[in-house]
């Protein structure tokens, strides 16, 4: 997986729209983030889970998916280290994350 997919496939989510955010591309739907590009550093993404999603992609690609450290990590917040991850789980995280934010808002670390 690469960046440019990435992108590509965070922008065909309905409504979904590309910003910045602490320096870092990020994803946003209805002005709230579901995904970063970028972070923690090149060749990684973050997406906004619930934690049952999170724990459902580590276990499926524990490779690719990683818990963000600390109370964001606790509450869903997840890592992708791109180069480990198949477009197919990426897709379906994204997806995920981007129905976690039109459905529930975002709980406060």
């Amino acid at each position: 997986m690469t960046a440019a997919a990435f992108r590509k496939i965070a922008l065909r989510l309905p409504d979904a729209e590309e910003r910045e955010h602490m320096g870092h591309p990020d994803f946003r739907v209805k002005g709230k983030i579901f995904a970063t590009l970028g972070y923690p550093r090149p060749g990684w993404a973050a997406v906004m889970l619930t934690p049952a999603d999170q724990d459902a992609f580590v276990r499926m690609q524990p490779k690719a998916f990683h818990p963000v450290k600390g109370k964001w990590g606790e509450q869903g917040a997840t890592n992708i280290e791109l180069r480990h991850a198949t477009a197919a789980a990426v897709t379906a995280a994204l997806s995920a994350a981007h129905e976690t934010r039109v459905v529930r808002p975002p709980q406060r670390a």
